[in-house]
């Protein structure tokens, strides 16, 4: 079996998740770490058996691995995702870059760009969607299950009391919204944004947006970082698609599916689908597939969560920033 050899750069909290699955991988060689914290690099080079770097430039002039995670951190989660990134991509090396993919929309938009022209894998870790619950309702979507799609609704808050600039809760959080509902319903072509902040805050916590897709659906998100969950659950995040002959209903990612079919009382449930118990889980299948489009050497365009999912979804919440800050509708 050939195994990839990969490279994790940032090993923080969410870099820590990606070494602990790369190392656990069969066709996947952990062979780096990268960080410029020497200590934490160090740590984690003698955790996952494999060398430490503490700059990329380092990491590159050995070239130990084929694919990257970059997870590293910054302003709004995504402003130190932009050097490494291009210094990897540069060197012709496959990304995966955690999300947001830049929380600034220019430097996205360069990246993207930048894997294009050099034909490497770029892809985002838009690990929400990558869940059999998912996965089924999109093949029950594909297959006219429910018909024409006319609404999409979705909810999706977290407690995360962290203050740092206006606008973290959504450039950190949504691209998993708008990721999703890109994918049952394709582009976004217009948004509305309404927002207020929290009690006691000093950010823009709770949004509310209503959204029209090029092909006519209409839909609706909710977000926040003042909700409050049950513990040992992944906040809520509910995703309902409507359609002409029924609906689909996905509850917190991946803990319930249901189906109901329009003029009737029956219904279809499964609990944890395919096996998939908590959100936390989902790192891993994300994972999983950006390994098998390696393996499978899929041609740059065809990655699954890729760049350009990552920037498309960056692009929708620049637009619900603009339409709050003019108080208008944004055509994307």
């Amino acid at each position: 079996m050939r195994k990839l050899k990969a490279a994790v750069v940032g090993v923080g909290n969410i870099g820590t998740i990606h070494t602990e699955i790369y190392s656990s991988l069969e066709n996947v060689d952990l062979t780096a770490v990268c960080d410029i914290d020497q200590e934490k690099a160090d740590k984690a080079a003698s955790k996952f058996n494999c060398k430490a770097f503490y700059s990329v430039e380092s990491l590159l002039a050995e070239m130990p691995m084929e694919i990257a995670s970059v997870c590293t951190k910054g302003e709004e989660n995504g402003g130190d995702h932009y050097q490494p990134t291009v210094l990897l991509l540069e060197a012709g090396i496959h990304v995966l870059g955690e999300k947001p993919i830049s929380n600034n929309i220019e430097h996205a938009r360069l990246m993207t760009k930048l894997a294009e022209e050099k034909q490497v894998r770029y892809g985002i870790n838009l690990n929400h969607r990558f869940t059999p619950s998912a996965i089924k309702a999109k093949e029950w979507v594909d297959a006219n299950r429910i018909g024409t799609i006319h609404m999409i609704d979705m909810t999706m808050w977290i407690d995360n009391p962290v203050e740092t600039s206006p606008w973290f809760h959504l450039r950190a959080l949504h691209p998993h919204s708008f990721n999703i509902l890109h994918y049952f319903g394709g582009p976004i072509q217009k948004i509305q944004c309404f927002a207020n902040k929290g009690e006691g805050r000093k950010i823009w916590s709770n949004a509310q947006m209503n959204l029209q897709f090029e092909n006519g659906i209409i839909g609706h998100l909710r977000g926040s970082y003042d909700g409050d969950f049950p513990s040992g659950s992944f906040g809520l995040e509910s995703l309902e698609i409507v359609g002409s002959k029924g609906r689909i209903v996905i509850e917190n990612a991946c803990e319930s599916l249901r189906y109901y079919p329009r003029r009737s009382r029956s219904m279809e449930q499964y609990d944890c689908y395919g096996g998939m118990n908590h959100f936390q889980e989902t790192f891993r299948s994300r994972i999983e597939a950006w390994v098998q489009d390696n393996i499978n050497q899929v041609h740059p365009a065809e990655v699954n969560g890729s760049g350009k999912e990552g920037l498309a979804a960056q692009e929708v919440i620049e637009g619900a920033i603009r339409s709050f800050e003019t108080d208008t509708v944004v055509k994307l």
